[in-house]
């Protein structure tokens, strides 16, 4: 059930067997030569629509730009700066809260917004309280990566070894393939396994270490039968931890 393609009366329905919802959130970022732009969102919405099929779960519009202010000396890359990210997740939650939501399950498709939704969530907690919201005691969020979900992981490693890397992934860019098969593409890689191990500080800095934008990856091993395995891997996982948080006290 996707919130955008709901009225509010299906909504006031839907609160009233499930105060779950579920927020697909990524980024649009450069992915190297062959790696969509927006990999990060693409990946978070395809598996948040499944679990949220198979969990019978309330999936909001995907969060499409992150914290991926490092990515910036790449055209065509956007970013939240982590303060516009931490508000922005308190306004769209204030309102949901309000109506009777108190179980937010982000599924997650970027790195770097790993940090601003934990400061994000601290800080709704008690914004929430401050503005005497109804049940805002009771409300929890929680954060699953898909990309780090055990059963990806073990993929990934069977699927590509070492040449996985940490950005610019082939498992992430199988999962666009997957997604969007008439949208792949191919450029050459040189090398073929990217750079890896130099830390992340600004733009410039990001870029003359990792020029071709990729991380210890080589995403030319992407396939789409291989994005539909990592989906079905995904949504596997996250459809459990998703019940057990509903299930929590």
């Amino acid at each position: 059930m996707l919130l955008h393609l709901s009225t509010w009366p299906e909504v006031e329905t839907y609160l009233t067997r499930s105060q779950g919802i579920i927020l697909p959130i990524g980024s649009t970022e450069q992915h190297g030569p062959n790696g969509l732009i927006g990999t990060d969102a693409i990946c978070a919405e395809l598996v948040a629509r499944e679990v949220g099929a198979v969990t019978d779960a309330l999936v909001a519009p995907t969060i499409n730009v992150g914290m991926a202010l490092h990515h910036t000396a790449f055209p065509g890359s956007m970013s939240l700066r982590p303060s516009t990210l931490i508000a922005l997740v308190q306004d769209y939650l204030k309102p949901l809260a309000s109506y009777g939501f108190t179980r937010f399950f982000f599924i997650n498709g970027h790195g770097g917004n790993i940090a601003p939704l934990k400061a994000a969530f601290a800080e709704t907690y008690s914004a929430l309280v401050d503005a005497r919201i109804p049940q805002a005691e009771r409300v929890r969020c929680s954060l699953a990566n898909w990309f780090t979900a055990p059963s990806v992981y073990r993929l990934a490693k069977q699927l590509y070894g070492d040449q996985e890397g940490s950005h610019a992934t082939p498992s992430e860019v199988a999962l666009t393939q997957y997604a969007y098969p008439d949208h792949i593409k191919v450029a050459p890689l040189n090398p073929p396994v990217a750079v890896s191990g130099f830390p992340i500080y600004g733009p410039a800095d990001f870029r003359a270490h990792y020029p071709d934008g990729r991380m210890g990856s080589n995403p030319a091993l992407a396939t789409p039968e291989h994005g539909r395995q990592f989906c079905e891997a995904a949504v596997q996982d996250l459809s459990q931890d998703y019940l057990a948080f509903l299930a929590m006290d």
